[in-house]
């Protein structure tokens, strides 16, 4: 059934010419590469301008912003898409990481990015200290990584003690930029259950799990507050501010996924996901559970950052997007036998490479690869009993060359979306819409016609079987698993 909204009367301008009133919201994408933000009708969701503003280049195992770059940069971006005029709410989605605020709001350290993994060895001593993967599982939905707030935090304390006693607010990257928006400290659901210290079974932050750090301290004190699907954290200047959220939650509101549909997401941060009515607790730890941003759950699985290892091939071929488009496009499927392994760091392995390689076939080789990847992951959504049967959505800046599109389409034997845009910052204005309407966003989404994207045929004359096949053969040859 159709969902109609109605009108709000915020003040806007059309093509230069004053004309009836135009709710306009803005969605904010904020993550370590850049920020990209998008105008858009909150009643339609035309788009109406969109900027971008680069941030300066992190690398791990140490990847740290000064969060004022994020701020600097959602200044220069919103210029770039013409200004404020006419908004009437704002929303943030953003990368995973920890920024520590002291008792006057002032920032500690620089933030760690998503792609910071000096914090490995704490998350396995955390694994360690709670019993293993599975009760952490149990606890709060994910296994801490790397990437975790919570292993960010444990290894604060271990290499910077002085910090961590300052400690009096723990935030992610777009819960310090909704702060600085709104003047709150708030987040959502979905971006809570990215941190290791939020339980999306319970629907609560566990304190208790970062009293392993420190009994003493008023952790509660420290947490923002958890604000539902269509909550205004606060305004500026009278400009509702939506709560944060996560990137891969933007995203799912920006596709307007349902139930069992799957999102593949090859970027820095690669993701496979669906969305679902009840949490997920897979055992094996492979697949996260995660809250969504709407009240649903989306279980996540992170093949590594795909779109890095596709960029180190190119760059290593010499060519652009373009270029590397073209020499797997003349290549034929399979690669004659030649197997990229990418690795959950963003590098990879060449195995069987021959005297006739040619920089035709390790393009090829790498499409096929980071495809199989992903098609792993989405096995791991099916052996933790998640239904995935809906559609296969390919999102990211590493799905948009045709080559890579319809690679993944004939290795997975069935049609795949390819949505125009991201959709992070789309998803994004419609968290915004959903608090200026006071609609949940779902609503919003599905009012806006957010589900279209071109459809990808495979091509059954290509041997997917033989090509997975020999890709499992590879990976077992190094030491990794099937999924």
């Amino acid at each position: 059934m159709a969902v109609s909204l109605p009108r709000i009367g915020t003040e806007a301008i059309r093509g230069g010419e004053q004309d009836e009133p135009v709710p306009l919201v803005l969605g904010v994408d904020s993550s370590a590469q850049s920020t990209k933000v998008e105008l858009r009708d909150a009643d339609d969701g035309r788009l109406f301008g969109s900027g971008r503003a680069w941030h300066p280049r992190v690398v791990g195992p140490r990847a740290e912003q000064d969060p004022n770059v994020w701020w600097q940069a959602l200044v220069e971006a919103r210029h770039d898409a013409g200004g404020a005029l006419g908004v009437g709410a704002v929303s943030v989605a953003g990368q995973r990481g920890l920024v520590v605020l002291d008792d006057a709001g002032k920032v500690l350290r620089p933030a760690k990015c998503w792609n910071d993994t000096e914090a490995a060895p704490d998350a396995a001593a955390l694994i360690e200290m709670l019993g293993g993967p599975d009760e952490w599982v149990h606890e709060c939905g994910a296994s801490p990584t790397a990437a975790s707030s919570m292993a960010q935090l444990a290894r604060l304390r271990r290499v910077e003690p002085e910090i961590f006693a300052r400690i009096a607010r723990l935030l992610q990257p777009q819960d310090w930029l909704t702060l600085r928006l709104s003047r709150h400290t708030v987040t959502d659901r979905g971006g809570a259950s990215l941190t290791g210290y939020w339980s999306p079974r319970e629907e609560r932050w566990r304190a208790d799990l970062l009293a392993l750090f420190d009994e003493t301290r008023d952790w509660a004190g420290c947490l923002p507050t958890v604000l539902g699907p269509a909550d205004a954290a606060g305004d500026r200047e009278g400009v509702l501010i939506a709560s944060g959220t996560g990137a891969v939650m933007a995203t799912a509101l920006g596709l307007s996924i349902r139930p069992r549909d799957v999102v593949l997401s090859v970027d820095g941060p690669s993701h496979v996901f669906t969305l679902r009515e009840r949490p997920t607790e897979d055992h094996t730890a492979v697949v996260a559970s995660c809250a969504d941003a709407t009240g649903r759950y989306l279980p996540v699985v992170d093949p590594g950052p795909l779109g890095d290892a596709l960029g180190a091939v190119t760059k290593i071929l010499g060519v652009d997007a373009g270029g590397f488009d073209q020499l797997a496009q003349s290549a034929p499927p399979g690669a004659d036998g030649m197997v990229f392994v990418p690795d959950g760091d963003g590098r990879g392995a060449l195995v069987g490479i021959s005297p006739d390689a040619t920089p035709a076939l390790v393009a090829r080789a790498a499409v096929e690869g980071v495809a199989c990847r992903l098609l792993d992951a989405l096995d791991g959504l099916r052996l933790a009993d998640v239904p995935t049967g809906g559609r296969v959505l390919l999102v990211g800046g590493g799905a948009r060359g045709p080559v890579f599109q319809q690679t993944l389409a004939n290795l997975f034997e069935r049609p795949v979306t390819v949505p125009k845009g991201d959709r992070t910052a789309t998803g994004a204005c419609v968290r915004a819409a959903s608090v200026l309407h006071g609609v949940a966003p779902e609503r919003i989404a599905e009012a806006w016609k957010l589900d279209s994207g071109r459809d990808v045929e495979p091509d059954p004359r290509v041997d997917a079987q033989e090509i997975r096949s020999r890709y499992r053969e590879a990976t077992r040859g190094r030491g990794a698993t099937d999924r």
